[in-house]
């Protein structure tokens, strides 16, 4: 009977996995969506940007007025934080890890906070969406967490144009280098 027992939980038991993070998502106070990276669009909850919105009005519904700061949601764990007219959201599987998740949260607004200049609000994200992406990607890669260190995360987003190389550089940073050195740029 012992072998029995030891042997249905191991079959229970889930395999351990590095993809952590199923998403990250930033809500305007309104619970339209301003940001959103999901990992796992294997999950029928996350298959389609509609099946996403849905979820993201879920998890909207249940945290505009919540005090804490982490949620269970469809067998997820949500951690989030709201600040001004955003609401920053992490979430993983429910048998994630919390602190975890709050680690992620925490890193992704602290090093938008930075790059927003403490000025995290809707028009500056906007502004700064280019560099907010970037974030998003340095801290997790296909559920994996990558980095958790806000000041980290931050030098490797603000790379200045002149230390990329031609080659890798975007049509847009080259156009601006270009403008720039005839002066036209100063001239408007």
């Amino acid at each position: 009977q012992h072998y029995y027992i030891t042997n249905n939980l191991s079959k229970m038991a889930f395999p351990p996995s590095l993809q952590t993070i199923k998403g990250i998502c930033i809500l305007d106070n309104d619970g339209k969506r301003v940001v959103s990276k999901y990992y796992d669009t294997k999950d029928e909850t996350f298959s389609t940007v509609k099946d996403q919105k849905v979820f993201e009005g879920k998890v909207f519904k249940a945290t505009e007025k919540s005090s804490s700061e982490i949620v269970a949601i469809n067998n997820y764990t949500v951690v989030f934080r709201s600040n001004v007219d955003l609401f920053f959201y992490v979430f993983g599987d429910s048998r994630e890890n919390e602190l975890m998740l709050l680690s992620v949260l925490n890193a992704l607004y602290e090093s938008i906070s930075m790059i927003l200049r403490k000025n995290v609000e809707k028009r500056a994200l906007f502004d700064h969406m280019d560099s907010i992406l970037l974030i998003c990607d340095e801290i997790v890669d296909r559920g994996i967490l990558l980095e958790c260190d806000a000041n980290n995360i931050v030098n490797r987003v603000h790379v200045k144009s002149e230390d990329i190389p031609l080659s890798e550089q975007t049509v847009t940073q080259v156009s601006y280098d270009i403008l720039k050195s005839f002066n036209w740029l100063s001239q408007s």
